[in-house]
């Protein structure tokens, strides 16, 4: 199973990005497959923080618009949301310790631990910093 990152959904929302067209392009393959794909839930709520920050996007998206995407995202037959399990804190210690995440890069953990508690095989993601959680394949589809 493969996940989503938030700046996935993200660039998939924001038509300016310069990212928009492969994102929204991603979104739609793994929407439309019969193969389960994921979001972890922590990715959810920061796209809703990002994409309706006035200090991000000028003009922020408005929140019952972001809704409303989010909505049709969620809707997807084959998706899976990815929540706090049982072995959630120790497969999140085990990943803390073997990396060096501290401050910031502990939200980013929280990611990590969810996929790999949930056997995802690839997190699609554009952001560098996954590549310290060595037990995690990321896939940047942005670079080149």
């Amino acid at each position: 199973m493969r996940a989503l990152d938030t700046n996935v959904l993200v660039y998939a929302e924001i038509v300016s990005s310069r990212h928009h067209a492969r994102a929204r392009q991603i979104l739609g393959e793994l929407a439309g497959a019969p193969e389960p794909w994921a979001i972890p839930w922590p990715c959810v709520y920061e796209f809703l923080r990002v994409v309706t920050h006035a200090r991000v996007y000028h003009p922020p998206v408005p929140l019952d618009l972001a809704l409303s995407e989010l909505a049709r995202i969620l809707s997807s037959p084959s998706l899976v949301l990815l929540k706090e399990g049982p072995r959630h804190f120790d497969v999140l210690r085990t990943l803390l310790a073997s990396s060096p995440a501290t401050g910031n890069l502990v939200h980013d953990a929280h990611i990590a631990a969810l996929c790999l508690d949930h056997g995802v095989s690839e997190l699609i993601t554009g952001d560098a910093d996954f590549a310290r959680f060595e037990k995690l394949r990321i896939r940047n589809p942005f670079r080149g």
